[in-house]
C-alpha cells in the first residue's frame, strides 16, 4: 500500500513539473505587432460595453482588429498560446500593452479636459449673450416707455387719437 502510494506521487510530480517546449508556429506574430495587435483587442474589448453611434451595446469589434493586422483568429490564438508557454516574453509583452493602454488613456484624459473646458467656455459665453440680449430688451422697453410718456406729455393724450 505504502509502496502504491509513494509511486503515485512520485509519478504526480514527475506530470507536474514536465518542460514541454512548444514548437513555434510558422506563422507566429512578431513581438511588436503581437503588442500592438494586444492593445487594440483590449480597446476593442473594452468598447463593446459602450454605446456606438448607432445607440447600440454589445458590438463585437474583434474582427476589425484582426482585419487591421491581416490575421485570423487562428492565427492569434496559435500566436497567443506560443506566448504564454514562455512566461518572460509574455510578461514583457503585457507590461507594453499596459504602457500603451496608460499612454492612451492619459492622452484622452487631456482630450476629454480641453473638449470640457471648450464646451463650458461657449456654455458661459451662450449665457453671456443671453443676458445681454434680455438686458438690451428690458433697455429698450424702458426707452420704448419713456419715449412715449414724453410723446405724451408734449402732445397731451387727445393729440394722439387717430384721425378720421
Amino acid at each position: 500500500m505504502k509502496k502504491g502510494l509513494l509511486f503515485l506521487i512520485v509519478i504526480l510530480i514527475g506530470a507536474c513539473t514536465s518542460n514541454t517546449i512548444f514548437k513555434k508556429p510558422d506563422d507566429l506574430i512578431p513581438k511588436e505587432e503581437m503588442v500592438a495587435l494586444l492593445t487594440d483587442l483590449y480597446i476593442a474589448t473594452a468598447a463593446k460595453s459602450s454605446r456606438n453611434l448607432d445607440k447600440k451595446r454589445n458590438e463585437d469589434y474583434t474582427f476589425i482588429v484582426f482585419e487591421k493586422y491581416g490575421i485570423d483568429s487562428a492565427q492569434f490564438r496559435r500566436s497567443n498560446y506560443y506566448y504564454t508557454t514562455k512566461i518572460d516574453e509574455y510578461e514583457k509583452i503585457y507590461k507594453k500593452v499596459q504602457e500603451n493602454i496608460s499612454a492612451i488613456n492619459e492622452r484622452y484624459k487631456g482630450l476629454k479636459k480641453i473638449k470640457d473646458s471648450i464646451r463650458k467656455d461657449s456654455v458661459t459665453r451662450i449665457r453671456k449673450h443671453f443676458d445681454s440680449i434680455k438686458k438690451f430688451k428690458k433697455d429698450s422697453l424702458e426707452l420704448a416707455k419713456k419715449d412715449k410718456a414724453n410723446l405724451d406729455s408734449l402732445l397731451g393724450k387727445d393729440d394722439l387719437k387717430p384721425i378720421r
